[in-house]
């Protein structure tokens, strides 16, 4: 899993079929702390989360596997939306 902050949405009038009526969302991976890091990725939204919430992202084949995308072409997928993080002290 990956820990992500939504940072912008993306619109795309033509897609896979299999795609239509699916939120597509940018997000950006982070640390624990919040601080961003890697690069971005577009991934499709199965909680109704928004621009700006910290969200849990799970990639590749576990993609696939979460709510309504099976056989659908998606290589990221949000599948939580964080309330939060607590880091043991000294980490």
């Amino acid at each position: 899993m990956i820990l992500a902050r939504i940072v912008g949405t993306v619109v795309a009038t033509r897609k896979d079929p299999r795609l239509v009526n699916n939120k597509l969302l940018v997000v950006r991976p982070m640390d624990p702390h919040g601080k961003a890091e890697g690069t971005y990725l577009v991934a499709v939204d199965t909680v109704d989360a928004g621009v700006g919430e910290r969200v849990l992202v799970v990639s590749g084949s576990s993609a696939r596997m979460a709510a309504g995308m099976k056989d659908c072409p998606v290589d990221a997928a949000i599948v939580g939306i964080v309330d939060a993080v607590d880091i043991a002290a000294g980490n």
